[in-house]
C-alpha cells in the first residue's frame, strides 16, 4: 500500500463531553476518554478526531473558543491532554483536534480588548465591527449593517455597546452572538492562527479538522445578501459569507506549515458546499481532505446516493483527492433515525456502515454509530443546543452520552456510580444498545463494525484497495445501488423492497448473511470481488 496514512484511514469522531466522564460531574472529559482509549483501539480504527475541549463559555458546546491553546477545566488539564496524546499514540491511534478559525468566543481576550478599545481602534480591526444603517436622521446606526442571517436563527449582527451614544458599531457573528467572526482580511489574524497551529503540531498532534473551513472571508464591502431568509443550510443560502477566493491562500499557508513537520500533519476541512466547489479545497497544495457533505446527510434513497456519488467522483477526477466519507457526526440526525427508525432504520444503518467502509477514500465514523444508536428525542426542558433557543432546531439528540453498561447506574456507565446526572439525559432502554451488551453478541452492530474495519485493513494490505481507486456509481432495476471502485471490487446496497440479483463475483462481506446465493435482500449491503 502506498500513499499517506490518511488515504486509507478510518477515523473515529469523539465528542468528549458525551464519551466518558472520569470525574463524576456528569460531563465527559479527557481522563474519561483516556481510560476508554483501549475500546476505540479495539475497533481497529486509525485515529480519533476530538471536538473542542479548549477553554470556552460553552455557548455552543465548545465551538466558542476563548483560548485556542488551553484546556477547559470542564474537561481536565493540559497534563491530562498530554497523557491522553501519549496513551493514544501508544495504542497506535493518531489524534486530530478541532480548530475553529471562522469565529471565537465573545469572551476571548482579543474580542474583549476590541470592545474596550472602541470604534476606529486597531483592536477592532481583528473582527468585523461596522457602523449600522439608520432608520431616520434621529436614529443613527439603529439597524444592522446588512440583511445577513445567523446560522442559529435571527440576524447575524449585534450591537457592540447597546445604548451607547458614541459607540454605535455592530459586530458580525454568523453563529450565536457569543461567537464573533474574525476578520481574515487583517493579516494579523492569519499570523495569530499560524501560532495556534504551531502550538498543537509542536505537541505532537497528528492533524486538524477545520470547522466551517469555507467561511473565514466575507465579500468585500459586505453588501446585502440576495435573500434574507434564515441560513439553515450551512451558509449556502448566502453566497457572500463563504467560499470567497481568498480563503484558499489560507490553506496553502497551512499546508506548507503542516509539511514542515515529520511526519506531515493532516488537514481536514468541514466544507459544506456542492462537490465541485468543495473539491477545490483539496487541491494538491491545500487541505488533504474535505468531508463529502453532499453524502453525509443522505436518506435511504438510491437515486440520491448514485447522483451524489457520481458528482463526488467527477470532482475527484478533476482535483485528485478522494472523497472523505461520513454518514454521521455531532451536528446531524443519526443514520438509524434518518433511514426510517426502529428495526428498519437499524438494519439500514448496518448496511450503510458496510457500504461506507467499502468506498474509495478515508472514512469517518461518529461515536455510537458503531453501536447503531438512534437519535434521541431529548425533552425540551433538557435541551441546551443554542440552535433550539434561536431557531427551533436541536442537535442534542445526536449528542446523548454513550451507553457503556446495561445497568442504568452512572448513566449506563458514562459516569461513576453515584456521580452527577449526565449533562443530557439518557432515554429509557438505552442499555439495550450498551457496549457491554454488544461485546457479548457476535451478531451485534459493534461486532459488524469491527469485522468490516478489519477486512478493510486486509484489503488495503493485499492491494485490493489502492489510493488510485475511483467510484463508478450505477443504479440497477429494483433499487440495487452499485459502486465499483476498481475492476476487481464493488460495493452493492439493496435499497429497494425486494431481493436484487448481484453481479457475478465472490461475496467477501455483507451486513447480514445472504438468504439466497446471488441475491441481496432489501436493506443489506455486500462487498464483492469480481
Amino acid at each position: 500500500m502506498s500513499g499517506d496514512w490518511w488515504d486509507s484511514a478510518v477515523i473515529y469522531e469523539v465528542y468528549p463531553r458525551s464519551f466518558a466522564d472520569g470525574d463524576g460531574d456528569g460531563v465527559g472529559d479527557l481522563p474519561g476518554l483516556s481510560e476508554r482509549l483501549p475500546y476505540i483501539a479495539s475497533l481497529g480504527v486509525d485515529g480519533i478526531w476530538m471536538t473542542p475541549f479548549q477553554p470556552s463559555p460553552q455557548v455552543d458546546q465548545g465551538y466558542d473558543v476563548s483560548d485556542y491553546c488551553g484546556v477547559d477545566p470542564l474537561f481536565g488539564t493540559m497534563a491530562d491532554f498530554d497523557q491522553l496524546l501519549d496513551k493514544a499514540h501508544g495504542q497506535g491511534l493518531r489524534v486530530l483536534l478541532d480548530v475553529v478559525p471562522n469565529h471565537c468566543s465573545s469572551a476571548h481576550p482579543l474580542f474583549q480588548q476590541a470592545l474596550a478599545a472602541g470604534p476606529g481602534s486597531p483592536e477592532r480591526e481583528l473582527f468585523h465591527f461596522v457602523e449600522g444603517r439608520s432608520s431616520s436622521p434621529d436614529s443613527p446606526s439603529d439597524l444592522p449593517p446588512n440583511n445577513w442571517q445567523s446560522v442559529f436563527g435571527g440576524r447575524a449582527w449585534s450591537r457592540a455597546n447597546p445604548g451607547s451614544a458614541t459607540d454605535t458599531q455592530w459586530y458580525l457573528h454568523l453563529f450565536s452572538s457569543g461567537q464573533p467572526d474574525w476578520n481574515w482580511r487583517n493579516p494579523e489574524v492569519g499570523d495569530y492562527f499560524e501560532g495556534v497551529l504551531r502550538f498543537w503540531f509542536d505537541k505532537g498532534v497528528d492533524g486538524l479538522r477545520i470547522d466551517v473551513a469555507h467561511a473565514l472571508f466575507k465579500a468585500d464591502g459586505m453588501p446585502d445578501a440576495p435573500s434574507a431568509s434564515p441560513v439553515v443550510d450551512g451558509l449556502r443560502s448566502n453566497p457572500l459569507v463563504s467560499d470567497q477566493e481568498e480563503v484558499h491562500e489560507v490553506y496553502r499557508r497551512w499546508r506548507r506549515l503542516a509539511e514542515k513537520y515529520q511526519p506531515h500533519r493532516l488537514l481536514v476541512g468541514e466544507v459544506n458546499l456542492e462537490p465541485a466547489r468543495a473539491a477545490r479545497y483539496t487541491r494538491a497544495d491545500e487541505m488533504h481532505q474535505a468531508f463529502a457533505f453532499a453524502f453525509v446527510k443522505l436518506g435511504w434513497d438510491p437515486a440520491a446516493w448514485a447522483k451524489v456519488g457520481t458528482e463526488l467522483e467527477e470532482a475527484r477526477k478533476l482535483h485528485g483527492a478522494a472523497p472523505t466519507w461520513a454518514l454521521e457526526n455531532h451536528d446531524i440526525v443519526r443514520s438509524v433515525t434518518r433511514f426510517g427508525g426502529g428495526l428498519q432504520g437499524t438494519r439500514r444503518s448496518r448496511a450503510a456502515l458496510v457500504a461506507l467502509l467499502g468506498l474509495p477514500g478515508a472514512a469517518y465514523i461518529y461515536q455510537g454509530q458503531e453501536l447503531g444508536l438512534p437519535e434521541v428525542d431529548v425533552p425540551e426542558e433538557a435541551r441546551v443546543d443554542p440552535m433550539w433557543a434561536r431557531g427551533g432546531v436541536t442537535r442534542d439528540g445526536a449528542r446523548v452520552p454513550l451507553p457503556w453498561t446495561e445497568d442504568p447506574a452512572g448513566s449506563h456507565g458514562f459516569s461513576a456510580v453515584g456521580g452527577a446526572p449526565s449533562w443530557l439525559p439518557t432515554p429509557d432502554g438505552w442499555g439495550t444498545r450498551a457496549v457491554e451488551r454488544q461485546q457479548r453478541d457476535p451478531g451485534s452492530h459493534l461486532a459488524l463494525a469491527r469485522q468490516a474495519i478489519a477486512l478493510r485493513r486486509r484489503l488495503w494490505a493485499d492491494g485490493t484497495f489502492t489510493v488510485n481507486d475511483g467510484g463508478t456509481w450505477r443504479l440497477q432495476e429494483g433499487g440495487l445501488l452499485l459502486c465499483q471502485r476498481s475492476p476487481c471490487f464493488l460495493v452493492a446496497v439493496a435499497m429497494g423492497s425486494a431481493p436484487a440479483r448481484l453481479p457475478a463475483g465472490v461475496v467477501l462481506f455483507s451486513a447480514f448473511p445472504l438468504e439466497q446465493d446471488g441475491w441481496l435482500q432489501p436493506d443489506n449491503a455486500a462487498w464483492l470481488r469480481l
